[in-house]
């Protein structure tokens, strides 16, 4: 993999197991690498640090990464953001991109898919076209998604929306997203 010297990357993510060894691999590849734990301590970083590059994962305590986004963007209008998430929907997908981020990945991902998906930034007409269709399950966690989304994060909306308990809204929640 091509090194980039001396370029900052800044990696918000509360996961503190994925943040230490993809910062450690991010390091080896000649990046000099800050961690945020949440959104508020990402601007403070950012701020000192001017990163070229970030990864922000869109699922941490407090306020959601897509609320960082623009914040960045409007703080490092050069800054190239990447989102990584372990909970990743359509919905999420567009919006991250309509917000400025530059590309979006599902975790696990490692230090080279990260890199690849920073320098891959050109959209690509002839990516492959999946012949077979989302399953109901993966359907359901995508409409739930864009539905909380439109919702603003709010669960009991959400829930009231979609005609479901709160509490049944909260357990598919807390559950990893279906494969597709």
């Amino acid at each position: 993999m091509e090194q980039h010297p001396a370029q900052k990357l800044l990696i918000v993510d509360d996961d503190p197991t994925f943040t230490r060894v993809l910062s450690r691999a991010l390091t080896r590849r000649g990046y000099e690498v800050q961690v945020a734990r949440d959104v508020a301590q990402a601007l403070q970083i950012a701020e000192q640090f001017r990163p070229a590059l970030a990864t922000i994962d869109l699922k941490m305590e407090g306020p959601s990464g897509l609320t960082l986004i623009p914040q960045l963007k409007a703080m490092l209008p050069a800054l190239k953001m990447l989102v990584l998430t372990g909970y990743a929907s359509i919905s999420t997908a567009v919006e991250a991109i309509k917000l400025g981020a530059l590309n979006y990945l599902p975790k696990p991902a490692d230090a080279d898919q990260i890199l690849a998906a920073f320098d891959n930034a050109e959209p690509d007409a002839e990516i492959e076209v999946v012949e077979q269709p989302m399953s109901v399950n993966r359907l359901e966690w995508e409409h739930i998604q864009k539905v909380l989304t439109d919702h603003d994060g709010n669960v009991s909306a959400t829930a009231r929306a979609l005609g479901m308990h709160r509490r049944t809204l909260q357990r598919k929640l807390a559950k990893r997203p279906v494969k597709s």
